[in-house]
């Protein structure tokens, strides 16, 4: 894990879901996925988007030309776990990720890119279509 993301979790864990800086005001999760080669699990800070009873992940990278490691990690093993503050409280649960395809990854990607305008300038950046995944609540 990057000293980055150590910082970013460490904060957004001491803080109920709530960090500062370049991501203040901006909903993050924290997103464990099993390593598709390790096996060991790996955690990272990640935009989300309620959408109902599910929230949606963007695998942005940022506008890198490549998917982020975790997106690959959630293919090969789509159970994750999911942390998520609301700035009093952590809640953790179990999750099923499932990629969003077609008009329905056109029109959330959309709105993510709305309400956060710095998702448009990530498409922009890159060539690939920036994956989005939905996270659905294991019962």
């Amino acid at each position: 894990m990057s000293d980055w993301n150590a910082k970013i979790i460490e904060e957004f864990r001491a803080n109920a879901g709530r960090v500062g800086g370049p991501f203040e005001g901006v909903s993050l999760l924290l997103l464990t996925t099993t390593g598709a080669k390790t096996g060991a699990a790996r955690t990272n800070p990640v935009a989300y988007l309620r959408d109902g009873d599910r929230l949606l992940v963007f695998a942005s990278y940022a506008g890198a030309p490549r998917n982020p490691d975790w997106y690959h990690n959630l293919l090969a093993n789509p159970t994750v776990t999911v942390e998520v503050g609301d700035g009093t409280a952590i809640e953790t649960f179990t999750a099923t990720a499932t990629p969003l395809e077609g008009e329905e990854r056109d029109r959330m990607y959309a709105r993510q890119a709305e309400l956060v305008p710095v998702f448009a300038e990530y498409q922009a950046r890159t060539s690939r279509v920036i994956p989005v995944v939905a996270l659905h609540r294991q019962r």
